[in-house]
């Protein structure tokens, strides 16, 4: 096929006008020249390419390159993307090597400047980007948008520094993406009225139709952790116009089988219709970003896909700026060896360093959830050996590390239920947001070792026991791999499978642990500095009385 100059005919999906009709798209020089209405054509389809609305391409484990390689398989021409966890590690040099890195490949990326880096001042991380960068970041033009404002007490105290980076991003007409968990009432309504305007972190109809009423778009999300789909789709039926698809954070196993395509499927599956569900899909992003994207329509760039049926949606085809880059679920773009970035500067710790004197009758203790973000905290007896406060396997409560990436360090200990783990350890490097090493084990020593092997790769991820293990290493800021990505996917999948087998209970063990440092979701987190109260935004006693 001739990339300069082609048509196809099908089944035209017109979302700008609500029809769809025979039809033959003329492309020439990447753009759409012509699209001429036709008696009878192809019975597949030809529609808009899909768009994740938010998404943390990191998430993924490798580099943009390689990530656009697996999307596009699966229809997905472009990305909203916030490279907030690079920039935790590396600043704005990890945002270039982003963007520049997107540039490489025959793929849309439209990257945001990270608003929250550090996410709160409650944790080490490898930079800073103040109110002053965050305007020379929106000033640039291949800078689309302020990142999720997580500091969403800044924005209800009008915290100076917040408040400046909200009006950069003002001034220059540029959207702001929110992030407000269980904020409601009028503390919702203060955070909208900063002009923030939308929402990736709803967990229930209620608190979405809400928010919807005031204003802002809501993403709905699902990722390798958090899956809200089935809690918010039904928002479907009356609000198509303020919905966007998204996964936030996707893990490389999870791309392989499917991105956007697959929410695609399951909302028509539930029998919403197909214009309103593709709006979701690519177009309400598309105006809401101002994304230069194609919605095919002559003039517009030639990003579109052909799928077999609006049943089945297998996508048979993806093109951007009319070049194909996938068919048949294999991309057409080549594999290529990528540089590396990082700032790694832990170092190894033993077992001895893990040691906890007891204080007290009982410890908080970290309660996380299936397929949530959000955690609770449970109060138990500690358990007690040689004056040193261990796991306990009978009763689910193991310890949880925080180690300091950055610099050496003393690790932050504290306690967690629910992983379910009953020999070895987990750790790994992609802890949100600021990434130090988090780890998870049934003995001091196992904790010990699975921390070490991050050292001595600089980053990545990591299920072992004394006599087995399998490792993911993570060379790119301690986030991304240089491998392909079937091959990321593989040894990822090997080290869940170790992880399940070490008893985990815990669908995604490592993104659940990843996110139990995360001090902007409620309830309980960890960080490098000690147990955080995200409820009181403070730091909060191991022992409670």
């Amino acid at each position: 096929m001739n990339d300069n100059s082609f048509s196809l005919n099908g089944q035209i999906v017109d979302l700008i006008h609500s029809r769809i009709f025979p039809g033959q798209v003329f492309v020439n020089d990447g753009k759409i020249v012509e699209i001429k209405e036709l008696d009878t054509a192809e019975p597949h389809f030809i529609l808009p390419g899909l768009i994740d609305a938010h998404i943390h391409i990191e998430s993924s484990m490798v580099p943009p390159t390689e990530f656009a390689r697996m999307a596009v398989c699966h229809g997905t021409v472009a990305t909203v993307s916030d490279p907030h966890e690079i920039a935790n590690v590396m600043g704005v040099e990890g945002i270039d090597y982003m963007i520049n890195n997107g540039k490489r490949c025959h793929f849309k990326f439209f990257f945001g400047a990270p608003s929250c880096v550090p996410a709160t001042p409650f944790e080490t991380s490898g930079a800073t980007i103040d109110a002053d960068t965050i305007a020379e970041l929106m000033a640039r033009d291949d800078i689309y948008y302020l990142s999720e404002m997580m500091n969403y007490p800044g924005v209800l105290a009008d915290d100076p520094e917040v408040m400046k980076k909200l009006k950069a991003a003002h001034d220059l007409g540029k959207p702001i993406d929110g992030h407000a968990p269980m904020v409601q009432g009028a503390d919702m309504e203060k955070y909208i009225g900063a002009g923030i305007s939308t929402d990736h972190e709803c967990y229930a109809i209620d608190d979405a139709e809400e928010k919807i009423k005031k204003g802002m778009h809501i993403l709905i999300r699902e990722g390798s952790a958090a899956k809200n789909f089935d809690a918010l789709i039904p928002l479907m039926a009356s609000y198509p116009d303020m919905l966007m698809f998204c996964s936030d954070d996707m893990h490389p196993n999870d791309l392989v089988k499917g991105h956007i395509n697959l929410l695609v499927k399951r909302a028509l599956q539930k029998g919403y219709k197909l214009l309103d569900v593709l709006r979701v899909a690519s177009l309400n992003a598309v105006r809401h970003y101002h994304l230069d994207v194609g919605l095919l329509q002559p003039g517009d760039d030639a990003d579109f896909i052909v799928v077999d049926s609006i049943h089945d949606f297998n996508v048979l085809q993806t093109y951007v700026k009319g070049r194909l880059v996938a068919e048949r679920g294999r991309s057409c773009m080549p594999y290529r060896k990528e540089e590396s970035c990082n700032c790694f500067h832990a170092t190894p710790i033993t077992a001895k360093d893990l040691a906890l004197m007891p204080k007290g009758t009982r410890i908080k203790v970290i309660s996380c959830m299936e397929g949530s973000l959000i955690t609770n905290t449970i109060n138990a007896a500690p358990k007690i050996v040689d004056g040193n406060v261990v796991s306990d396997t009978t009763r689910d409560i193991l310890k949880v590390v925080v180690l300091n990436r950055y610099t050496p360090s003393k690790p932050a200990i504290g306690f967690i239920n629910h992983f379910g783990l009953k020999r070895g350890a987990i750790a790994t490097s992609v802890s949100h947001d600021s990434h130090n090493i988090v780890a998870v084990g049934c003995s001091d020593e196992d904790i010990a070792r699975a921390i070490n092997m991050l050292v001595l790769t600089r980053g990545g991820m990591v299920a072992c026991s004394e006599t087995e293990f399998a490792l993911l290493p993570l060379p790119i800021a301690g986030l991304m791999s240089l491998e392909e990505g079937t091959r990321v996917a593989e040894d990822y999948e090997r080290a869940d499978r170790l992880a399940h087998e070490f008893g985990c209970t815990l669908t995604s063990p490592f993104m659940t642990l990843s996110f139990m440092a995360l001090l902007v979701i409620p309830e309980l987190k960890m960080s490098d500095q000690g147990l955080f109260d995200v409820t009181r935004f403070e730091f909060t006693p191991l022992s409670v009385d």
